[in-house]
């Protein structure tokens, strides 16, 4: 009699644990393939920050002035890049102090209040109103968000206006019949900025100030950088912009002039190239670097991480100015 092995249903197998997984013949290749790929990943940074090395060492220790405002503070992403920028400055050893404008959102405080802004060659008209306005979202709001975020990002900043310690005295604008309470800086007292700075913390700078009586002024951003930076002894002057840089031909935006010094600014602004906006620029970098700064740069701050590219690389993203 033939015998045969009883066949049992799958409801009556003890459990048993899982079967192994399958050895695939492609599993070390892939493995291998992403450590290679991360290490590759890894050495790009690597090159990156040794490509960085030589501008580290020659900017180590020394002051960097900002000047903040414009489209790189319209995105908080944008933001972000320029707020994470100056903290590994300062980490790698840079002195930077940030001077910001806010025309964004003091344009939005006053549509708020029924004013419509208002300007004339580049500057803000700045009525009674206006200049309390102007104020309260430079001083009180503005100023104290970025020193928030710097804190935040790891870095300890300071803020400060130029009502403090007098380190702007204002005097009115010889234009002040058509441009209301805009002023020009008489003159900058850094003693409060030293300490701040060789402390190695950041200080961040509204362009609200007052002229001898106390009467309040708004301050062109521009114009208050180039002063600070004259005062402080920068080494280099940056001014974040909503442009390329200064074109050789207004309407193409691929005429960008890398580098020109002092005389060639001139020329351009005589003929017409140089116009609107960029004047309160070009002249601030001037007298900037009259006064012993030793370069001064007008970048794009609409391309992220536009202060790293202008300091630690050669490639930077708009016109540097020469003595």
């Amino acid at each position: 009699m033939l015998l045969t092995k009883p066949h049992l249903s799958n409801s009556f197998l003890p459990p048993s644990a899982p079967p192994p997984p399958l050895r695939s013949s492609h599993a070390k290749p892939i493995a291998a393939r992403r450590g290679r790929l991360r290490v590759s990943a890894g050495l790009g940074r690597v090159d990156v920050l040794s490509e960085a090395l030589p501008f580290i060492q020659r900017f180590k220790g020394k002051t960097v002035v900002v000047k903040y405002g414009g489209a790189a503070m319209k995105t908080p992403e944008l933001q972000e890049s320029v707020i994470r920028d100056l903290v590994l400055l300062a980490c790698v050893g840079l002195r930077p102090v940030l001077v910001h404008g806010g025309g964004p959102e003091i344009n939005s405080w006053l549509l708020r209040v029924g004013v419509e802004p208002q300007f004339r060659d580049g500057l803000r008209v700045t009525d009674a109103l206006t200049m309390e306005v102007v104020e309260m979202v430079l001083v009180g709001k503005v100023n104290k968000n970025l020193v928030s975020l710097i804190n935040l990002a790891g870095g300890t900043a300071v803020g400060l206006c130029g009502k403090d310690a007098r380190l702007i005295t204002a005097r009115p604008s010889p234009n002040a019949a058509a441009l209301g309470f805009v002023g020009e800086v008489a003159r900058v007292d850094a003693t409060v900025l030293h300490p701040i700075i060789t402390s190695n913390h950041i200080p961040v700078i509204a362009t609200v100030a007052a002229d001898e009586t106390g009467q309040a002024y708004n301050i062109n951003a521009d114009t208050a950088a180039g002063e600070i930076a004259a005062a402080v002894g920068a080494e280099k002057l940056l001014l974040l912009t909503d442009v390329a840089g200064i074109l050789a031909d207004r309407n193409d935006p691929g005429s960008l002039v890398k580098e020109i010094d002092i005389a060639g600014v001139r020329q351009m602004v005589a003929d017409g190239k140089v116009a609107g906006g960029m004047i309160p620029k070009v002249e601030c970098c001037v007298r900037a670097l009259a006064q012993g700064v030793h370069t001064a740069s007008i970048i794009d701050g609409r391309v992220p991480h536009s202060l790293l590219l202008e300091i630690l690389t050669d490639e930077g993203t708009g016109t540097m100015i020469t003595g």
